[in-house]
């Protein structure tokens, strides 16, 4: 690691995130894996369903971009669901290729028979969900369904990933027993803490995680949502006490308010813990596009990273910088994600702005008193409408003063 290692040429981030004030308290894995969900819990998203031929696009992509697994779907679904994960496994992916999975064997052959590489196997453990939801199972029936589907899985050679769900809402004492009896009796490859309705502090999931490692000693994945704006914060907190592997999907797409978004999670690990991947960062925004079209599911303006006005400026100040010196400007360079800096025009724009939106345009204003006319009727049509000016009506507004 370098001197200065909260400087590169695609970032420039914060020093406390790597003085010793910090760094001391991480517990830092030396890699961690991106586990991708977008084709399952991201099509959990309402109103999203992906067709076959989509699913498979959005795997190639994935691929290409480097993820280290990705999750095909739940095959007891549907038979489509089935399908596409069979013909996923026949893409000779790099990535490894999961399914999901209820606790029962059946649906871990339902996987096998699909060629899938491995398997995630959820079961409720948080309190309200066994309480309310799942009031005929008692404690003893889900540590008997853990651990029979986990060691059934393990015997049919499959990477086993155990997800006990809700794991954040669960009686301490019985996830200690849950976990320990799976253990002992199926040996999962990892086990996951998941944040499912997204309520944990960073914090508390620090804790958590450095509880769950100390009963199980095995490697601990963290998938969180973002019901209360947390999933990105959890996730990092989570890989700062030690997780290995996160669950990401793209566009934070999933139920309700998401999942940890893949592209903020995959940035904040290496520009703010400093830790490798295989992401190709470069690809990012591409790959936040297709997702964007095939789930017709479009991005929130000002998503960070990959969103419409993450890198626009319509403010005049600085204007110089976003093609000179992005980082004067943004913490992370719009290039190293694959996106691009835009200047908009509308009321806080600057004469510096009109200039950009000139050359940009292919059109000229020689004099400065021109360059003024022109922002000062940009400025009235933007205040008057509430609006920013588009390329189309800044062309007229440049022709109407260039004949005056």
């Amino acid at each position: 690691m370098s001197d200065t290692p909260w400087v590169s040429d695609d970032f420039w981030v914060g020093p406390l995130n790597y003085s010793d004030d910090v760094r001391n308290q991480l517990d830092l894995p030396e890699r961690v894996e991106i586990h991708d969900v977008t084709l399952r819990d991201g099509e959990q998203t309402p109103g999203v369903v992906f067709r076959i031929e989509e699913k498979l696009e959005i795997a190639r992509a994935l691929d290409d971009l480097r993820v280290d697994r990705i999750e095909g779907g739940m095959p007891a679904v549907s038979a489509e669901d089935t399908r596409a994960i069979e013909e996923m496994a026949q893409l000779g992916l790099r990535a490894r290729l999961m399914t999901f999975c209820r606790a029962t064997p059946a649906d871990v052959d339902l996987s096998l028979k699909c060629g899938a590489d491995g398997v995630i196997i959820e079961i409720p453990c948080g309190l309200p969900k066994l309480k309310y939801q799942f009031s005929k199972w008692s404690e003893q029936d889900i540590i008997e369904r853990s651990a029979e589907t986990v060691a059934h899985a393990k015997a049919a050679g499959l990477y086993t990933v155990y997800f006990p769900y809700d794991t954040t809402r669960a009686d301490l004492d019985f996830l200690d027993r849950l976990l320990g009896e799976v253990m002992e009796r199926g040996t999962p490859d990892s086990v996951g803490v998941v944040d499912t309705m997204g309520c944990l502090l960073p914090r508390a999931m620090e804790v958590l995680i450095r509880r769950v490692r100390s009963r199980t000693q095995i490697p601990v994945e963290v998938h969180t949502h973002n019901d209360l704006g947390m999933g990105i914060a959890t996730t990092l907190s989570a890989v700062g006490a030690g997780a290995r592997v996160v669950h990401v999907s793209v566009n934070g797409l999933g139920e309700r308010s998401g999942n940890a978004a893949l592209d903020e999670v995959a940035v904040g690990l290496r520009a703010l813990y400093g830790l490798e991947s295989k992401i190709r960062f470069g690809k990012l925004e591409e790959v936040s596009r297709l997702v964007q079209r095939l789930s017709g599911y479009p991005l929130a303006p000002g998503k960070a990273l990959t969103g419409l006005n993450t890198f626009t400026r319509e403010s005049g100040i600085g204007i110089d910088m976003l093609y000179e010196r992005p980082l004067a400007m943004f913490s992370v360079a719009p290039a190293f994600v694959g996106n691009r800096p835009r200047v908009v025009l509308g009321k806080k724009s600057g004469a510096t702005s009109i200039r950009v939106k000139l050359e940009e345009n292919g059109l000229k204003l020689e004099e400065e008193d021109k360059i003024q006319a022109a922002l000062a009727e940009v400025k009235r049509r933007s205040i008057e409408r509430k609006s920013l000016i588009d390329d189309d009506e800044f062309r007229e507004i440049v022709q109407s003063v260039q004949s005056d």
